[in-house]
C-alpha cells in the first residue's frame, strides 16, 4: 500500500525514511504538538514551501530547467483567490473556486507562452528572459493598485467554516496529546496539510511515470532523447506547465491561509531565493529534498533569532562572543549553515542518505561474496 501509495520510488535509506516519517508526523500532529499562534505558522509555511519547492524541483531537479518567474506563478495563484474573494459580497466557496480556477487558466495559458516561445533558447538566455517576464508581472501587480491594492495589497475574508472565529465547540477537545480547539484556524491548517499531501504524492507519481523517465533523459543529454525521437520541446514545455500549475496551487493556499496577499508576500524575488536554497539543501531531483530542506531552512529562518538571542545571554561577559551571536547577525549564520550543508552534503541531504545506504549495500555484498 505504501509502495503504490508512493509511486515505488522508496527512500532507499533506513535514516532518510525515519526522517520523513518524523517529519511527516510532526507536521500532521502540528497544532497538538506545538501549541501557539507562532508555530502553527511556521508548520503551516512549512507545508506551502514543500509543495512550491516540490514544483520548482520538477522543473529543476528532474528536466534541468532554470527559470526564475516560478514566483510569479505563486503570486498568480495568490492574486487569484485575493481578488476574486475582496470582490464577492459574500466569502463563500463558490468565489474561491473561481479564484483558483481562475489563477489555474492564467498560469497555464501563460506558462505554455513562454514553453513555447522560450524553451527553445537554452541555458542563461531562458533563465534571464524568465527573469525579466517576472520582473514586468511584479511591476504591474504593484501599479494596478484598482485591482492588485498594489503595494497595500488585498485583505479579505474566507468562507465561514475557515475563518479563525469559526468554532464547533466553545469548550477545548481532550485529546492524548493535549488540548485543542476545534476552530476554523485548525480546519484550514488540516485543509493545507492535505491539499499539499495530495500535490506531493501527485509530482511524486509524475516524476516516476514514463514522462518523467523522459525527462530525466532530457536532464542528463537533451540531443540523445531528441535522436531516440522523443520531442524535448513539447516535454520542457508539459514540464513547465505542470510545474506552473502546482505553483499557482500552492499561491492559492498561501492566500487562503493568511487571508491577505501584496507583491512582497508571494512576488517578491527573495521568496525565489529561498526556494533554491532549499532545492539545494534538500537536493536537485529528490521530490523528498522538498520536505526536509522547508522544514530545515523554515525553521532556521523563524527561530535562528530566538537561538542567537539566547546563546548571547549565555556567553555573556566572554569577549567577542556576545557580538557575534546578536539576533541581528542571523542572516550571517545562516548563510554559515548553508554553506556547511554544501559542504558536507554536496548532493543534498536526501542525495547525501541515499549515497550512503548505497554503499552500505555494496560494502555488504561483497562480504558476502564467496
Amino acid at each position: 500500500m505504501i509502495r503504490r501509495l508512493l509511486s515505488n520510488d522508496l527512500p532507499r535509506s533506513r535514516w532518510l525514511a525515519a526522517l520523513l516519517v518524523i517529519l511527516f508526523l510532526g507536521l500532521a500532529f502540528a497544532p497538538f504538538l506545538f501549541p501557539g499562534v507562532k508555530a502553527l505558522n511556521v508548520a503551516a509555511k512549512v507545508l506551502i514551501f514543500v509543495a512550491l519547492v516540490a514544483s520548482f524541483d520538477l522543473l529543476l531537479g528532474y528536466t534541468g530547467i532554470v527559470s526564475f518567474a516560478h514566483t510569479m506563478f505563486f503570486g498568480i495563484g495568490a492574486y487569484g483567490v485575493a481578488i476574486a474573494m475582496s470582490s464577492a459580497q459574500d466569502p463563500t466557496w463558490g468565489a474561491l473556486a473561481l479564484g483558483v480556477g481562475a489563477a489555474l487558466l492564467i498560469s497555464l495559458l501563460l506558462s505554455l507562452l513562454i514553453g513555447l516561445f522560450s524553451l527553445r533558447v537554452k541555458a542563461i538566455f531562458f533563465a534571464m528572459i524568465t527573469l525579466a517576464v517576472a520582473s514586468a508581472f511584479l511591476t504591474l501587480a504593484s501599479q494596478l493598485s484598482a485591482f492588485t491594492g498594489g503595494e497595500d495589497g488585498l485583505s479579505f475574508s474566507v468562507p465561514e467554516l475557515l475563518s479563525p472565529s469559526f468554532e464547533l465547540a466553545e469548550d477545548p477537545i481532550e485529546t492524548p496529546l493535549g488540548e485543542v480547539y476545534l476552530d476554523g484556524k485548525l480546519i484550514s491548517y488540516y485543509l493545507l496539510f492535505g491539499a499539499v499531501t495530495a500535490i506531493f504524492l501527485t509530482i511524486l507519481r509524475i516524476v516516476n511515470s514514463p514522462f518523467g523517465r523522459v525527462l530525466l533523459a532530457i536532464r542528463e543529454n537533451d540531443f540523445r532523447a531528441e535522436a531516440l525521437g522523443y520531442r524535448t520541446v513539447i516535454y520542457r514545455t508539459l514540464s513547465n506547465v505542470l510545474s506552473a500549475l502546482f505553483a499557482t496551487l500552492a499561491g492559492c493556499l498561501l492566500a487562503l491561509w493568511i487571508r491577505y496577499n501584496g507583491p512582497d508576500t508571494s512576488l517578491s524575488f527573495e521568496i525565489m531565493i529561498d526556494v533554491l536554497l532549499i532545492v539545494v539543501i534538500g537536493g536537485m531531483g529528490t521530490v523528498y529534498g522538498a520536505l526536509i530542506g522547508s522544514v530545515l531552512f523554515v525553521l532556521a529562518q523563524s527561530y535562528l533569532q530566538d537561538l542567537l538571542r539566547a546563546a548571547g545571554n549565555a556567553t555573556e561577559g566572554i569577549p567577542l562572543l556576545p557580538a557575534l551571536l546578536t539576533p541581528d547577525r542571523w542572516l550571517l549564520w545562516l548563510g554559515v549553515l548553508f554553506v556547511l550543508s554544501v559542504y558536507y552534503f554536496p548532493a543534498g541531504i536526501v542525495g547525501k542518505l541515499r549515497e550512503r545506504a548505497v554503499l552500505r549495500q555494496l560494502k555488504n555484498m561483497k562480504e558476502t561474496a564467496p
